[in-house]
């Protein structure tokens, strides 16, 4: 009995040391069990892409000429600030030459730091960086919901190294940015620290959305005022991509987004991780333009162009392909509704939620 014990016991340990092997050194089966997987995820994709329900997609957008376009741009202004127009004041403090020592940049001449205050005393701090040598055109760099824009620091580098200037954001409440606490009447002193909660500061007469787009609008106005770029680009990842498509969907300034893992249409957000955050899926916005109505409106205009990357391999969200499919309809609505133009890039080089070396040449090669 012990003898049969004894034997077994090498046996297993001749299959745990096999085992370990073919996974540490791709030997025998390991090509084997690494192809029964990808049949299995290939299996599984489909399933999900079967799953998708079928969409009539031209139905779904209500734009049908340039007084289209016009009506729902103001009228998500008005949804937004609860005005017919655009903010037109200027920040609440600009520092010059501030010193960051985690910025130890090449081709760096300058660090400005922008304070904007808002209401319930929630703040934006950006960082507009300005490189020793000047294209005059300036990137609109935007952070997603995981921390700073720090974060994007290479992303940063790489616009500097090609002689743009940056300014870059984070979302709101993350970052540099405040955790504000609020005394309400109804609720108390509440500290808020996720987007969710901001839906306790909305009213009749405030949209908490403001808080997303309001920051760019009085940085923009300060740019303006002070200095005579060329061209304004916008470049997000995740939350910073929805940001982008927002915000060039209200402000025609902007001439090409890009906005990378940053949203899609809700019909295809079957998914739980593509659902997003309060500001992604809130009906009393996308009641007056849904997602597809927002492309359109961020490409269309002269010289103006919305690009949409998507990872193909993110473990984040918005990963696959999929979303080629409402390409080709937003295309052809630009095609008769006068300039502009869409496309979507899938990046297939690497499975990260990141802007990738390779989107960055793309970017690069789109904007040259």
């Amino acid at each position: 009995m012990a003898k049969n014990l004894g034997f077994l016991i090498v046996i297993a340990m001749g299959f745990f040391i096999w085992g370990l092997g073919a996974g540490v050194y791709h030997i025998f089966p390991y090509d084997v069990i690494f192809e029964i997987k990808n049949s299995i995820l290939s299996d599984n994709k489909e399933k999900i892409e079967f799953n998708i329900l079928t969409n009539d997609l031209e139905s779904l957008i209500h734009i049908s000429n340039k007084n289209d376009i016009d009506t729902k741009r103001n009228s998500l202004i008005t949804y937004i600030w609860k005005e017919n127009s655009l903010p037109n004041h200027q920040p609440n403090s600009i520092e010059t030459n501030v010193v960051d020592d985690r910025y130890d940049l090449s081709n760096l001449k300058s660090i400005d730091k922008i304070t904007i205050i808002m209401k319930n005393n929630v703040q934006s701090i950006s960082y507009f960086f300005t490189p020793e040598n000047s294209n005059n055109r300036l990137i609109i760099y935007h952070q997603g919901h995981a921390g700073d824009f720090i974060l994007g620091k290479e992303t940063i580098q790489y616009f500097l190294d090609n002689n743009y200037s940056v300014l870059a954001f984070s979302m709101p409440l993350t970052g540099l940015n405040n955790q504000p606490i609020i005394d309400d009447p109804n609720f108390g002193k509440i500290e808020i620290n996720l987007h969710e909660e901001f839906k306790f500061l909305e009213s009749d007469d405030f949209s908490t959305i403001s808080y997303f787009v309001e920051p760019i609008v009085i940085s923009l106005n300060y740019l303006d005022e002070n200095y005579d770029f060329e061209s304004y680009d916008f470049v997000g990842i995740s939350g910073g991509g929805w940001t982008a498509v927002l915000y060039a969907a209200i402000d025609d300034r902007i001439d090409k987004s890009f906005s990378i893992a940053g949203s899609s249409p809700f019909y295809l957000r079957a998914i739980p991780e593509n659902f997003g955050d309060y500001e992604q899926h809130l009906p009393e916005l996308y009641r007056i333009a849904n997602y597809l109505e927002l492309y359109i409106l961020a490409s269309h205009g002269e010289k103006r162009e919305l690009i949409q990357v998507f990872n193909k391999y993110d473990p984040c969200c918005f990963s696959g392909d999929i979303y080629l499919d409402y390409e080709p309809i937003i295309s052809e609505k630009l095609s008769y509704l006068g300039p502009g133009s869409f496309q979507i890039f899938i990046d297939d080089s690497h499975n990260e939620h990141k802007i990738s070396k390779n989107t960055l040449n793309f970017i690069l090669k789109s904007l040259q």
